[in-house]
């Protein structure tokens, strides 16, 4: 396989994760990630989870379904590069179940990330993340905006 088809193949991974993600069905979720993502991934992102690898991915989404049933992951770019994707990303959802400790505001949420996940053999085996939080708890009241 010439290096370029992989690049392709490995965003095309990236995009059906998406999908999955934007099903907003926790089992959707689970067997996409089953598929998608190798089981001892290393996942590097501001959730402690209390779990490693594939699983840590699992709990993370559990739990941003619960808070916020009707997110969205909108791709706003993508670079394919050897064996890395890299995503940049505006995320949206209603926040409707507890999270972060705080209970459900009805707020929408509107926040930016990026992802630079690792491939091999056609699986995500690394994923390294930014994720604007402090924008998404100040849209949920939890921070004071900037004056």
């Amino acid at each position: 396989m010439s290096s370029t088809a992989g690049t392709t193949d490995n965003a095309a991974t990236l995009d059906r994760l998406h999908s999955a993600v934007n099903s907003g069905d926790l089992d959707i979720v689970s067997k996409a990630i089953d598929e998608l993502v190798a089981p001892d991934v290393l996942f590097h992102a501001p959730v402690p989870m209390g779990a490693t690898g594939a699983e840590a991915m699992k709990r993370v989404w559990e739990v941003l379904l619960r808070a916020f049933p009707d997110i969205r992951v909108t791709v706003e770019e993508t670079i394919a590069e050897g064996d890395k994707v890299v995503s940049r990303n505006t995320v949206t959802g209603t926040h409707r179940g507890e999270y972060q400790g705080l209970a459900p505001t009805g707020r929408t949420v509107t926040y930016g990330e990026i992802f630079i996940c690792r491939f091999a053999e056609g699986r995500i085996t690394e994923i390294r993340g930014v994720v604007d939080v402090l924008t998404q708890l100040r849209q949920l009241g939890a921070l004071p905006a900037p004056s």
